[in-house]
């Protein structure tokens, strides 16, 4: 199953900046992970703000929830959109899947 999921990131104010960097660093390769075992399909970043929308693939929605609250940038995630997708019978993609 397929999921279109935002995540609007809210670093701390007085976060040490070591800290954040260390965080964004095991971020990009436990999506890479993610990328591998093809749960993570795709990923747009929003220019000028802290936030991105993807294409993730889980069995269920159990599974993506254990898949994002797993993310180590998750404590900083204030706001996470999912939203379920069906397959349409117009998508140029529909045989790709």
């Amino acid at each position: 199953m397929e999921f279109l999921v935002n995540i609007k990131l809210r670093w701390s104010e007085n976060m040490d900046p070591e800290l954040k960097e260390r965080i964004i660093h095991e971020e990009r390769a436990h999506a890479a992970e993610l990328i591998k075992e093809g749960r993570l399909v795709r990923m747009w970043r929003v220019p000028c703000r802290f936030e991105n929308w993807g294409i993730w693939r889980a069995k269920d929605a159990t599974e993506l929830h254990e898949t994002i609250t797993g993310l180590p940038a998750n404590p900083w995630m204030h706001d996470i959109v999912v939203h379920p997708l069906a397959r349409h019978p117009v998508d140029p993609m529909r045989d790709a899947a």
